[in-house]
Formats: structure tokens, C-alpha cells, sequence
């Protein structure tokens, strides 16, 4: 695309575009009849063209500078219009005032004699708030492809850049809803200041206060003060008249109901007649005069003084007060009365509302029964109702405070009521007799000032009253005003603010209602009308709430059904007309009607959106995940990881990733973690030259102010550490939460605040394994097949991170107050990584340049030291691991050319970054701790609902080898220490005894999420749940075999507080996103798996997946052990059991030597023994910690293996030995057809054993060897393992030792090889190491071991004095496990569970 940009017309508007252009490094190229502009423009580097047609030749965009319709023909289709040089696939650019239908009709115009052309209208406008505070704004609009096409010159040219796409002409409609508030907010100032001069309050005054309130606006704030000095010239009335006339019909033509706009005009136009003929109409104050009937100038000119300093001089001269009674103590009530608590004042309250009494008590107040009783003993009685009514009742009704309130006391009304009411009342105290004195003091704040004591006060009365009252104002206000005129005056000024505050909600509904009329999105008309003429401090404040279509009452719709009827009341007794005022009050009323009158006030805007059945809520849209990301272009062809492991060899660059949390290490492997940073350590690692290393810093868990200081502290050390070690290179990641909880920017400020600007901030929160996708700069979570905006999610309302923008450019505004705007965010699009690839993300990354920012605006709001050169900010937009590679590739190639980034990832881009390749998940196996007995501890702390989600799945499936343990969030964040101490000894005691039980214990804090008033509340709560479960684990005394730390918080602390972990190693994922370290030899536990599982990752039965697959056994089933046992060339010993000791002895020799067995039921045994002998073998199988099955051995009846196949066995031994061939054969089919389908393998015999065998004899001469050609026919029944008769017997060889015939065993395995049959032998006792060895080289699988079992047992027996079961137990158990495990040493299994 060419860098030159063209322009048809110069004004003041245009000339500044052209001139940021110019500074941007573009070429620029104008034709303009008007020599002065173009003088200026040649100046800054711009050249002169002769004609529209001479702009278009080689340019790539051309801007059209259009005031009137008439010039469409000339400058654009005439012989020397534009289009005759436009250049193909140009970008055309209107900026106009023309209406959107001319606009509609040009474009059209445009698109039919050129398809290839790229249509955007702009429309330039001046930014009005105090940030862009006269830089330039443009509102785009036009086809995606030609906002796409035009993005880069419109972002060059304006401060400000907001799109619409789809129907050009958004300009001229944001335009049309500017112009309407701004009039309705011209008409309620001029009528606000009226009132209240007519009310006897100095208009200055009235400036001074309101415009710091929320009544103003600016109009109010720039305007009033004009009219005041009587410099507004009245005759730009009639412009403003003919402009809300263009709206007023465009709003008729929809049609669209404008009852505030079109009273307004009504206003104007009464004024504007009041023009005509009378020369001394002249000015809007002169105008407004006659229209009101209210002298503004002559109240203007009235002698001023500070109400701030009077209350400086009634608070330095305050009488003491030793006891208030508070009456009213609703949401606002209750917050001034506990800080009054807190201001060590004695306070006694009241409210009909007995809850809250109690309330009141537990804060340390003393608690009435009624208005009188609480008037006991007090010197100042504060009354805090909702209406004039209620304070009447309070005051003189049935059990009143006046009659028993002592003689001299004071009384403060804080209530917001009309003036007259307060002097009515004033009257009324003084005639009482007993020196009553009254303050009107109402209040204005919201409930969180209140309870914080920084309210604004607008406070009249006498003197004496003032001063009396005087510490009370003073502890409750941030700003107390007094106001002159007596009581009523500061209700005077409440009054008149609320009128400006309600009209300005209402004129708010109008406008977006009106907005979303047009079609126009509405959360981006807010951002435009924020920083545009038509704003509020209503309009800012409460349109929020509408396109969040959230009308949680902050304050209820009924307290302006309430204020603005003092105010139209009060209007009317004072003959002041109050137009735009009388029909606010009409909109707050027909909300009430509708049954809205206890949801937020912003409510309002349902009366339009019922009339016009329209819906100003601006929420993103829940999109088909698989619908969206079909839609986007194919990946890029190639995989970038081989080019970046050659980048990565090439650049030194050390990647230090600081870890807000443990769950950053998801998608990586064989990278170390430190949780420490000193100097020493970071050396340490620096030295390896590794590629990675993480630093885990668990500053999620802290305030803004401490993580900012923590970051601050590892990043001096990191510079330290690198000049130690020769000046090491690294970037830093602050890797943080891919669902965007986490301190951005003050983290990304700290680092850079130590290590020097960076050409750029990088924000990259896609994260596959968590389901998290950026897509055209919205962040989404797949939730199922879906994807949520992330605003719209769980994780948004999180009580410390909360955020509302999904779009990353308006999150990235948001979370830094608006001192970096959405506009000037820049953009990696899927469109760029996956046509352009690495090359294009290069050339982007290079390209950044540094913006200007004004570091006091920075400092106040955001109270964090941004310098004035700030890096470019920069988001990347990813669907695919693809796409993450691509980007990396392309940004270690920046590096290599010398740019430097600060990066705010998810974990994705840590691996992309050093070019991870994935692998298998981690198992038990992977860890020597594999052979411990306890069981595994869990800890959970999360409390996203996914969590308890996935809690309830785990308790639900793991029932039966699961414990929990709930400890109270409760007691352990919000009781006494005593509390606390025995909640955490309680858990302490219950989870070492499940541990040793060998059970998996899950520990949890309770799951009902306890929050406090503040994010700060919430984090301490927080970090006191975190902090219990953290002394909890480290007073566990058992060994865990693993331990699973469930949340962020929790993860870290349970790593670093409770297992005193310093260092530890990644050694994969036990499941996607979930990774598992190996703790370092300094912890409490080294060498024990530590699994992180985040609380947002996984659908709900994640948790209990990996559970499973770190059970002690992967699975017990005996074909399963056999095919291991092929597949490692040894054999499984399968030892017959009788009791509970010989199950013992089985499987503790077992897991000793880390080796798979099998548990043999005979017959014999299971006569004696029945049910109850095989439950506990099984029960033994499902609960060790290596693979056990359990098999019965011998069923020489189908009555005994039909009951053994309803056992729950593994495995059954079908003995037809004793059976002709023919009849073997059947038997043998028919129970392996039983078997199969209960999924157990079978074992059957051909041939015959001699010997003795639980009481079962075979002579010698019954005994027979197997027949090779039988055995092919018989492996054909189905069966799975054969045990063959090679010279093998049961019970004892003879003395002359075993006569195995090895070449029948090597006929046998080659026959079973091709059958898929595992080879079985019987009689292992007595054979030799030799022997054995030979035996498994031939085939066998499997080796029956009794004899030397039951020699043993009897032998310990019958040896030594025991004088108790319990030693007979001991030593028989130890007797049988020696003989086993040299058994499984000898057969091979040994380490091979």
C-alpha cells in the first residue's frame, strides 16, 4: 500500500488531519482554493495539487472534505472530480456534514461506476473531556473491508478512532444524539440556575458546587459560567433550534419518541421570540430572564463568598457533642452512623427496620426503640429518612422524637426535602419552646462515602446550629459547604443539583434509546459521547448500567420520582416554569407505574425501550465456537517452532516469566521454578543458560500497591543478578490469568519503572488448553460449543479483579482509568498471522511507535508514575497454537533487530515463545513416590463456580476412596483467633488419619463465597482462607503420595508457605493445562509429585480424571498384566491366599518391590473362607498401590465358576483337566462364552498335574503331559491363557528335583504366539532361578506359587513363643512376604508395576 494520502478541501478540521499525517511520515497531497491553509500546509512538508483529479493520482486514500450536497457533482464526478485520478483499490474518506441518506446515496453512487473502491465516512469532531480535551476525534463508518483498508490512516490522523461498521453515515447519527443532549442539557442549566436564584442561592455558588457534583455536564460546566457573565450572544439559539429540529424529525420519521428534545426546542423557541423586536434581548441570560422571569444577572452580581471557608470557621469554633441519636439507619443511614461509630462518637440509632438494630449493635452502637427513646441525653439528633413524610412521623408522630428531645439539643435533617418543608420545620422547632436549633444539611455521595465519612454536605442554618452540629458535619463530609439564606438554602442547592442530575439520567435514556433507534452500537456511542459535548457525570455514570442491562439499585428510580417532584413543587410555588424538568419527572413517573420504581434509577430507559421496542443494551454476542472459527482464513502453511528453535539459538535472550500464580507452568515441561528471588538464585539460573525460567511471584494474592512493589523488587534483582553473571540478556513475561483477572498496568508499570521503556507492552491471553480465543480484539471462554465474551463470564465479576470491556482495546482503556485509549491500542489481527506469517508480525512489531501521554493525567488516575514517552500497546489475536507460534516467531525476529517488549500473556505464549513441543501427560509412574502407601492429599481453595463444579463431580465419583474435609470460610476469615485455631486443628487431626488409612483427602474451604465491601476486603478474606489452608497442610504430619492444590492462591501458598518449596521442576501436564512439578530437596516433601491445577481450567469432571488417573492402580485387570508382561519379556506371580494375612503378605511384597500380582483363590480356600475371603482380596486389589488382580484358581465344577463369575473376579481357571479332551473342550467353551461376556479373562488347563493341592490329589500315573496338536484345537474355545503340563507338579518335586520338557514348552509358546494365549505354570514352587529364567524365555506369563507360601505360614506358626493373634499375625504376614517377594524378584516384575 503506498504511504500517500490526498486531500480535497483544507479547513481548520482537515488541515489538522493532514497535519498529523505528516508527523506520522506519510506523504500528503491537497488541492484548496483558499491560499492561507495552503501556505501552512506547504510549510509542514504537504504538496499543493491543482485539482481534485491531480489528488487521487497515486494515492492510496483521499479525503473528501464535503459542507453541502452541491459540491458532490463537482469535486467528485466532474471533469476534474476525484475520480477521474483515483487510483484501484483506493480508499476514499467523506468527511462531511451532509445528512446519512446523501451519504447512503453517494456511496451507492461511488460502488456501481467503481466496484473497486473502498467507501469510508468520517466524520471529524473535537474531543470535549478532559482527557482529549480539544484533540480530534473520527468517527468511521463504512463495509468491514474498507474500515479495515482505512484503519491505518484514520489511527495516523485523530486521537480518537471509532468504528461502525456496516451502513455508512454513523457519523452524521452520533452527531444527531450529541446535538440532542447537549440541547436538553442547555435548557435544564439555564433552568437549574433559575430556580435557584429564585430560592435565594448566590448562582455562583450554585456553579461552584454542582460543578464538582453529579449534576454537571459539559454544558452545565462550560456554558453557566458564560451566561453568568452575560458574554452568550442569544442568536446561536437559533442554530442550536434548526439543528434539534433535524433531529427532532429524523426521531419523527422512524418514528421514535423525543418528548425531553422536543420541549427543549420549545424553550429555544420561546426564546428565540423573545428575540424579535426587542433589542435588549440580545444575550441567553437576558433571554432566559424573560422567558423565567428569574434576575440571573442581578442574583450574579450579588456579594460572593466561600461556603468551604464558612465551614472551616463553624468546625474550628464546633461545640463538643457527647451523644448523637441517629434516626434512619437505611443503606446510606447505617454507613454515616458506623462511621460516626468509628469517629469514637457515642451514637444511639433507631429504624423501624429491626435487623438492622441488631446490625447497629454488633458496630458498637447503642439500639432504640423508638424516635423519643433514641432523642435520650443527646446533644445532636442526626434524622436520615427518605422523605418529608417520614421525617414528620419521625419527628412528631406517635412516640416522636420532639416531645422527649432535651432543651438546647440540635437537630440535622439529611434527608433531601424541599426548602420550604425546612423552613416550615424550622418554625415549628422554635415555637417548641426549648431552644431547639435545626441544621438542613442533605447529603449527596452514595452508600460507600457514607460509610467511608467523604460525603458532600451542603449545610444552612443559623450560627449557633452550625457550630453546635459542627464536629458532626465534619466527621460525615468530604467537602461540607455552607450555604447563606438560612435553613432551607442547602436543601436549595440539593434541589437544584438533583434537577440537573435527574434530567441528565432521563436526557441519557433519550439519547442511547435514540442511539440504538438508528442502529448504531450502543456501547461505542457511550465511548464517543464521553468524550464529546453531550456528556454528563449521569450520562458517564449510569449509561453503564443500561448497556449492561444491569439496574441493580444503587439508587431506586422512585428517589427521583421523589426529587424532581420537590423540584417541580418548588418551582411552582416560586413561579419559575420548569419545562425540561416537569417532563423529566413525567418519565421517572411512568417508571414507577410500570413497576420499576425499586431498580436502579438508570431504569428509566425501559419507558423508551418499551415504547420503541428497541434494546439499548450493548452486550457482545454469545457465539457457535466451531460457526466462528470455521469463519477465519486457514492457519499459516507452515510450523514455526523449527524456525523458532534456530531464532532462539541465535538471540541470548534468557525468557524470565514472573508467574502471578503456580498455573503459568501449564504448557510447559523440563523448566525450572523459583519461588525466591534473591540475587544469588537468579545468578544461579542465569548460568545454566537456560532457555526459560519462571519466577513465581503469587502477586494476585496482594494489593495493588504490594505486587507493584514486589515486582519492582524481583526486577532490580534480576538486573542485578545479570550484571553479575556478565550482563545476561533476558525479556521479561508477566505471565498472568488468561481469563484477565490480575494488577495490569500496575505490574507492567513496576517492571518497566526498573528495567527501562520497552517499544512495546504485548498482551496475549489466548489460551487452548482453557478454551480462551481472541478474535477481531474480543477476548472469548468457550463454554462448552459456545463462546462468551469474557465481560460476560463468571471470571469479570471477580470481587477483586473485575472488569466489564470483552473487547481488549476498551479492557486495556478501562483498566487504565483512560490514560491509554482503546483507539490508540494497536492490534495484531488472525488476518495478519495467517496470511502474512512471522515476516508481516516482524514488520508490525517494528513499526510501533511510542505514544504521548500526560503523566499528571496518568498519576491522578491511575496514581501510577506512566512516563511521558509511553511504549505502544499492542494486543495479539489467536485461535490456534498455530497462531501463537507464528506470532512468536515474528517477535523473536523484532528482538533480533533490536526492539525490546514487556509481555502480559496467558500461558500459551510462554511455550510458543521457546518453541515447546507437547508431550504425554505425566502419570504416578514418572515418580518414585509411586510406591508410597498414604493416600493423596487435595487441596481446594478456588472459588470460581467451575470449581465447585468440579469438586461435586470428584465427590461424586470418587466416593468410595474419597474423604473431605470442609474447612469454614467463616470461622477461619471472620471469627476469633480461638475459632480459627480449632477449625485448623480439627482438619489437622481428621486428614493424617485418613492419609494413613491410604485414602485420597480432599481438603476445601467451604464453597458458599464470602466477600467483603471492597476488592481489598475480598483479597484480605482471601488470603486468610488461603492462609488457613496453608497451616492445615503443613501440620499434616503424614507423607501424601501426591498432593493437588486446586487456585491460584492456593497453589502458590501451599508450594511456598506450607511445603517450604524454593525451587521445583516442570515435569509436564497431568492433563491439558494442569501442570506437575517435582518439589526440590530443600521441601518438606522433596520428591513428591505436586500437581497445580488452576481454578479455571477443565470442563466439570477434569478434577476427577486426573484423580483417576493418579489412583494407586491404573487397572487390575489380569489380561492386562499378562500383555505387560509379553510386551516386557518376565513373568507375574499369582500366589494362592487364605486368610487375611496371606492377602497382606501378597500385596505389601508387591508394592515393596513395585511389581504387578495376582491373588489365587482355590476351591479349597473358598469353601472355608467364601465371600467374605474374595471381598477382601478385591477390596486389597482396588486399594494397593501397585496393579493387583484377583483370580480363582481351579474350578474344576461349572456350579463353582458359575458362582465365581458373580464374585467380581478378574480372572477364573476352567480346570477340565480331569475330563476326556471332547468333553475338556466343551466345558471349557461354554463357561469362556459366559466369561467373556462379563469382560473376565480365563485360564484353562490341558493335560493333567500330578501332586497334592488344598486336599486334591493326582497320582503319578493319572498324570498327563499337554498334546500340541489338542492344544491347537483348544486355544480355538476363545480362552486367554493356557496352563500347560511340561513335567510341572503340584505340591513337592521328587528329591531327584524337576524334569521340565522345555522343548514342549517351546512347541507350545510358538503355537500360543500365533493364538494370542498367554502360557501358564503350575508348580513353581521348588523350581530353580535357572529353570524359571528358561521357562519365561519360552512363553510363560504366569507362575502358580502355593507351597513354599504355605510352608512358610506354617512354619512361623509353629517357631518361637507368641503369646497373643496379634504376633502369630505379625510373624506368619512377614514370613509369606519374604518367599513372595523373592518370588517376584526371581519371575522378573520387580519395578515393573
Amino acid at each position: 500500500m503506498s504511504g500517500v494520502v490526498g486531500f480535497v478541501g483544507l479547513d481548520s478540521f482537515s488541515f489538522e488531519l493532514a497535519s498529523s499525517l505528516l508527523r506520522s511520515g506519510f506523504k500528503v497531497q491537497a488541492f484548496e482554493i483558499s491560499t492561507e491553509l495552503v501556505e501552512k500546509f506547504i510549510e509542514l512538508g504537504g504538496h499543493k495539487c491543482d485539482s481534485p483529479a491531480d489528488v487521487g493520482k497515486a494515492a492510496a486514500a483521499v479525503v473528501v472534505v464535503l459542507s453541502h450536497p452541491d459540491q458532490i457533482q463537482d469535486v467528485i464526478f466532474g471533469d476534474e472530480g476525484v475520480m477521474k485520478g483515483l487510483q484501484k483499490d483506493a480508499v476514499l474518506l467523506l468527511s462531511s456534514t451532509i445528512s446519512t441518506l446523501q451519504l447512503q446515496k453517494l456511496e451507492k453512487q461511488l460502488t456501481e461506476k467503481r466496484e473497486q473502491i473502498f467507501v469510508v465516512d468520517a466524520y471529524v469532531l473535537k474531543g470535549m473531556s478532559e482527557l482529549l480535551d480539544g484533540k480530534l476525534m473520527i468517527i468511521a463508518s463504512g463495509r468491514s473491508d474498507s474500515i479495515t483498508r482505512a484503519q491505518p490512516y484514520l489511527t495516523a490522523m485523530c486521537q480518537n478512532l471509532y468504528t461502525f461498521e456496516g451502513e455508512i453515515g454513523a457519523g452524521s447519527k452520533v452527531k444527531m444524539v450529541n446535538e440532542l443532549l447537549e440541547g436538553i442539557h442547555l435548557v435544564a442549566a439555564v433552568e437549574a440556575i433559575s430556580l435557584g436564584s429564585q430560592a435565594g442561592v448566590h448562582p455562583w455558588i450554585l456553579y461552584d458546587i454542582i460543578s464538582n457534583a453529579a449534576g454537571n455536564s459539559w454544558i452545565y460546566k462550560n456554558h453557566i459560567p458564560l451566561l453568568l457573565k452575560d458574554d452568550i450572544e442569544g442568536r446561536f439559539l437559533d442554530v442550536l433550534s434548526q439543528n434539534l429540529a433535524i433531529v427532532e424529525d429524523k426521531a419523527k420519521s422512524l418514528p421514535f419518541p423525543v418528548p425531553l428534545l422536543a420541549v427543549a426546542r420549545q424553550q429555544l423557541i420561546s426564546g428565540i421570540s423573545q428575540m424579535q423586536g426587542d433589542d435588549t434581548a440580545t444575550s441567553l441570560a437576558k433571554i432566559s430572564e424573560k422567558v423565567l422571569g428569574v434576575g440571573i444577572l442581578e442574583a450574579a452580581n450579588r456579594e460572593l463568598y466561600k461556603p468551604e471557608d464558612l465551614a472551616k470557621e463553624i468546625t474550628t469554633q464546633a461545640k463538643p457533642v457527647n451523644r448523637i441519636g441517629f434516626i434512619g439507619l437505611g443503606a446510606m443511614g447505617f454507613g454515616m452512623a458506623a462511621h460516626l461509630l468509628k469517629s469514637n462518637f457515642s451514637v444511639c440509632g433507631y429504624d423501624v427496620y429491626k435487623p438492622t438494630l441488631v446490625r447497629f449493635e454488633n458496630a458498637g452502637g447503642l439500639a432504640a426503640n423508638s424516635p423519643a427513646e433514641v432523642t435520650k441525653d443527646v446533644d445532636v439528633l442526626v434524622i436520615m429518612v427518605t422523605n418529608e413524610v417520614q421525617a414528620e412521623d419521625v419527628l412528631y408522630g406517635h412516640l416522636g422524637a420532639v416531645e422527649a428531645i432535651p432543651s438546647g439539643a440540635t437537630v440535622v435533617l439529611a434527608s433531601t426535602v424541599s426548602p420550604a418543608f425546612v423552613s416550615q420545620l424550622e418554625r415549628r422547632l422554635e415555637n417548641e419552646g426549648k431552644d431547639l436549633k435545626l441544621v438542613d444539611a442533605p447529603v449527596s455521595g452514595g452508600v460507600k462515602r457514607a460509610a467511608m465519612g467523604e460525603l458532600t454536605i451542603m449545610a444552612s442554618g443559623t450560627d449557633e446550629a452550625l457550630k453546635s452540629a459542627g464536629l458532626v458535619l465534619s466527621a460525615l463530609s468530604e467537602k461540607l459547604y455552607v450555604i447563606k439564606g438560612g435553613c432551607g438554602a442547602g436543601s436549595g442547592v440539593k434541589m437544584v443539583n438533583q434537577l440537573l442530575a435527574g434530567v441528565h439520567i432521563a436526557s441519557a435514556a433519550e439519547a442511547m434509546a435514540f442511539g440504538a433507534r438508528l442502529g448504531l452500537n450502543t456501547r461505542k456511542l457511550f465511548n464517543v459521547i464521553s468524550n464529546s459535548g453531550g456528556t454528563s457525570w449521569m450520562f458517564e455514570n449510569r449509561v453503564p448500567h443500561m448497556l449492561d442491562n444491569d439496574y441493580t439499585p444503587y439508587s431506586a428510580l422512585d428517589i427521583f420520582v421523589k426529587d424532581l417532584g420537590i423540584v417541580t413543587r418548588e418551582g411552582s410555588s416560586r413561579k419559575v416554569p420548569l419545562h425540561i424538568s416537569t417532563v423529566a419527572h413525567q418519565l421517572f413517573l411512568a417508571g414507577s407505574a410500570a413497576g420499576w420504581g425499586r431498580i436502579d434509577d438508570a431504569g428509566v430507559v425501559k419507558v423508551y425501550e418499551t415504547l420503541a421496542g428497541i434494546k439499548v443494551e450493548g452486550r457482545l454476542p454469545v457465539l457457535k465456537k466451531q460457526d466462528l472459527l470455521k469463519s477465519l482464513p486457514a492457519e499459516w502453511p507452515s510450523d514455526p517452532t523449527t524456525d523458532i528453535h534456530r531464532l532462539n539459538m541465535g538471540n541470548s535472550k534468557t525468557l524470565v516469566v514472573l508467574d502471578d500464580d503456580p498455573t503459568g507452568t501449564q504448557t510447559v515441561h523440563d523448566v525450572e521454578v523459583l519461588t525466591e528471588w534473591s540475587v544469588e538464585s537468579i545468578s544461579e539460573q542465569f548460568r545454566k543458560k537456560p532457555a526459560c525460567f519462571f519466577i513465581l511471584t503469587n502477586s494476585r494474592s496482594l494489593s495493588p500497591e504490594k505486587a507493584s512493589e514486589l515486582i519492582k523488587d524481583i526486577c532490580s534483582n534480576l538486573c542485578a543478578a545479570s550484571k553479575e553473571v556478565g550482563n545476561a540478556d533476558y525479556t521479561i513475561v508477566l505471565r498472568g490469568d488468561s481469563t484477565l483477572r490480575g494488577h495490569f498496568p500496575q505490574e507492567a508499570d513496576a517492571a518497566v519503572s526498573i528495567l527501562g521503556e520497552m517499544d512495546a507492552w504485548i498482551i496475549c491471553p489466548f489460551f487452548l488448553q482453557g478454551g480462551r480465543y481472541t478474535i477481531d480484539d474480543v477476548h472469548y471462554v468457550a463454554d462448552s460449543d459456545r463462546l462468551v465474551p469474557a465481560g460476560e463470564t463468571e471470571f469479570a465479576k471477580d470481587a477483586s479483579f473485575g472488569y466489564k470491556s470483552s473487547n481488549l482495546r476498551e479492557w486495556v482503556e478501562e483498566k487504565t482509568a483512560g490514560v491509554i485509549p482503546a483507539n490508540s491500542v494497536q492490534s495484531i489481527s488472525i488476518q495478519l498471522l495467517r496470511k502474512g506469517g512471522p515476516d508481516a508480525v516482524c514488520e508490525f512489531l517494528c513499526s510501533l511507535k511510542k505514544v504521548n501521554f500526560s503523566k499528571q493525567i496518568s498519576r491522578r488516575l491511575l496514581d501510577v508514575a506512566f512516563r511521558e514517552l509511553l511504549g505502544s500497546t499492542c494486543i495479539v489475536n489467536a485461535a490456534s497454537e498455530r497462531d501463537m507460534a507464528v506470532f512468536a516467531a515474528g517477535m523473536i525476529q523484532a528482538e533480533l533487530k533490536g526492539r525490546s517488549f514487556l509481555c502480559r500473556t496467558a500461558a500459551s505464549f510462554v511455550s510458543a515463545l521457546i518453541g515447546i513441543i507437547p508431550k504425554d501427560p505425566v502419570l504416578p509412574k514418572d515418580f518414585e513416590s509411586n510406591k508410597e502407601s498414604s493416600g493423596a492429599l487435595i487441596v481446594v481453595g478456588s472459588y470460581v463456580p467451575k470449581t465447585t463444579k468440579q469438586v461435586e463431580e470428584l465427590q461424586s465419583q470418587h466416593n468410595q476412596n474419597l474423604r473431605s474435609i470442609e474447612i469454614s470460610v467463616e470461622k477461619v476469615a471472620l471469627k476469633s483467633s480461638e475459632v480459627r485455631d480449632e477449625e485448623i486443628r480439627r482438619a489437622v487431626e481428621m486428614a493424617d488419619a485418613f492419609l494413613r488409612a491410604g485414602r485420597e483427602t480432599l481438603i476445601m474451604s467451604s464453597r458458599e463465597l464470602i466477600t467483603g465491601k471492597t476488592s481489598s476486603e475480598s483479597l484480605d478474606i482471601n488470603s486468610k482462607v488461603s492462609s488457613a489452608l496453608v497451616e492445615v497442610v503443613s501440620q499434616i504430619s503424614t507423607r501424601p503420595r501426591y498432593i493437588l492444590a486446586k487456585g491460584g492462591i492456593t497453589s502458590s501458598d501451599t508450594a511456598t508457605k506450607a511445603l517450604k518449596a524454593r525451587r521445583a521442576l516442570v515435569i509436564g501436564q497431568a492433563l491439558a493445562g494442569v501442570p506437575v512439578w517435582k518439589l526440590g530437596p530443600e521441601s518438606r516433601h522433596p520428591g513428591v509429585p505436586y500437581i497445580v491445577f488452576p481454578g479455571n481450567v477443565g470442563n466439570s469432571t477434569a478434577l476427577a480424571e486426573v484423580v483417576k488417573s493418579w489412583s494407586v492402580v491404573a487397572g487390575r485387570s489380569t489380561k492386562e498384566l499378562l500383555l505387560n508382561a509379553e510386551k516386557g519379556g518376565y513373568a507375574v506371580g499369582a500366589f494362592n491366599v487364605y486368610n487375611l494375612e496371606g492377602i497382606e503378605a501378597v500385596v505389601a511384597a508387591a508394592e515393596e518391590e513395585n511389581s504387578p500380582a495376582i491373588l489365587q483363590v482355590h476351591p479349597g480356600a473358598f469353601k472355608q473362607g467364601g465371600i467374605p475371603l474374595v471381598s477382601c482380596c478385591i477390596s486389597a486389589a482396588e486399594q494397593a498401590r501397585v496393579p493387583i488382580s484377583v483370580h480363582f484358581d481351579h474350578g474344576t465344577t461349572k456350579h463353582e465358576l458359575l458362582e465365581a463369575l458373580e464374585l467380581g473376579l478378574d480372572s477364573v481357571m476352567v480346570d477340565g483337566s480331569h475330563l476326556s479332551f471332547t468333553e475338556n473342550l466343551s466345558y471349557t467353551k461354554s463357561i469362556t462364552e459366559l466369561a467373556r461376556s462379563k469382560n473376565i479373562m480365563v485360564e484353562a488347563e490341558l493335560g493333567r498335574l500330578s501332586g497334592t493341592e488344598d486336599g486334591l490329589t493326582v497320582e503319578d500315573y493319572e498324570a498327563k503331559l499337554t498334546n500340541v496338536n489338542q492344544a491347537q484345537e483348544f486355544m480355538e474355545t476363545g480362552i486367554d491363557a493356557l496352563a500347560v503340563c511340561i513335567g510341572n507338579v503340584h505340591g513337592k518335586y521328587p528329591k531327584s528335583g524337576p524334569n521340565l520338557k522345555l522343548d514342549l514348552l517351546k512347541e507350545l509358546h510358538a503355537l500360543s504366539s500365533k493364538k494370542g494365549v498367554f502360557l501358564v505354570l503350575h508348580g513353581a514352587s521348588g523350581l530353580s532361578e535357572n529353570l524359571i529364567k528358561e521357562c519365561i524365555e519360552n512363553g510363560v506369563r504366569k507362575f502358580n506359587v502355593n507351597t513354599e507360601v504355605r510352608t512358610a505360614y506354617m512354619e512361623a506358626l509353629s517357631s518361637g513363643k507368641k503369646t497373643d493373634i496379634v504376633d502369630v499375625m505379625s510373624a506368619t504376614k512377614a514370613a509369606m512376604k519374604a518367599v513372595i517377594a523373592d518370588k517376584i524378584r526371581l519371575f522378573g516384575s520387580a519395578g515393573k508395576a
